[in-house]
């Protein structure tokens, strides 16, 4: 078995925890309020904007005999570059003041992913990151072009609310197919067990960020 199959059937139940949150269903079922996707778009900010830094710090953290990695941790970087614009963009476009969003405080839940996330690369490993990358691009894929889909239609927001979405949907299908073949390449056992333990710990860590959306939050953000 190849060690991006064992990572897809080794987090089955915490991604359908994750894909059952009621934010996820409310989003798919077209029940979500512009209130609770501009909070949720604020939550998003908090963790996207710490994704570039993150690629850096594990980058600057691996071993010389893993600068194959290192390219490809580089070649992330110029793919991410600028995505917490997207987002503070959607926000405006949903009617909120997206400098008040870029100065919000983020929700301890995504607060506490964040941080674990700089913790694993500084304390523990740094190809546990990938554990991270996996969840995000994984529940994007798997949700983000049809939650984007039914929350506009509820909604009645214009294409422009959605960049950020829309940007991580099916047009993630090819970071998918460069992610999963860097993880076929990964060989030591400790490194697989660091991005499965931080896979299955990141789809808890972002079920309970999904969880902590409250649509009152949006009233902070209001133009």
């Amino acid at each position: 078995m190849s060690f991006y199959q064992q990572l897809l059937d080794s987090t089955v139940a915490e991604r359908e925890a994750l894909l059952v949150t009621s934010l996820v269903r409310d989003a798919l079922d077209g029940k979500l309020s512009r209130e609770r996707y501009a909070a949720f778009l604020c939550q998003a900010y908090h963790h996207v904007r710490h994704t570039v830094p993150l690629l850096m710090a594990a980058g600057s953290r691996l071993r010389p005999d893993q600068e194959w990695l290192r390219e490809a941790v580089a070649e992330y970087i110029e793919e991410e570059k600028g995505h917490q614009e997207w987002v503070l963009n959607d926000i405006a476009a949903c009617g909120y003041d997206r400098d008040l969003a870029e100065h919000s405080q983020p929700n301890p839940a995504t607060e506490l992913m964040v941080a674990y996330a700089y913790h694993l690369i500084d304390r523990q490993n740094p190809l546990a990151f990938f554990g991270m990358v996996h969840v995000l691009e994984g529940t994007s894929i798997a949700v983000a072009d049809s939650a984007a889909a039914q929350v506009m239609a509820s909604t009645g927001l214009s294409a422009k609310a959605f960049t950020y979405l829309r940007s991580h949907g099916s047009l993630d299908i090819e970071h998918v197919d460069f992610f999963r073949g860097l993880m076929d390449r990964i060989e030591e056992p400790g490194d697989q067990q660091a991005i499965l333990h931080a896979a299955g710990m990141f789809y808890r860590l972002y079920a309970d960020v999904f969880r902590s959306v409250d649509p009152v939050q949006a009233a902070a953000l209001a133009a």
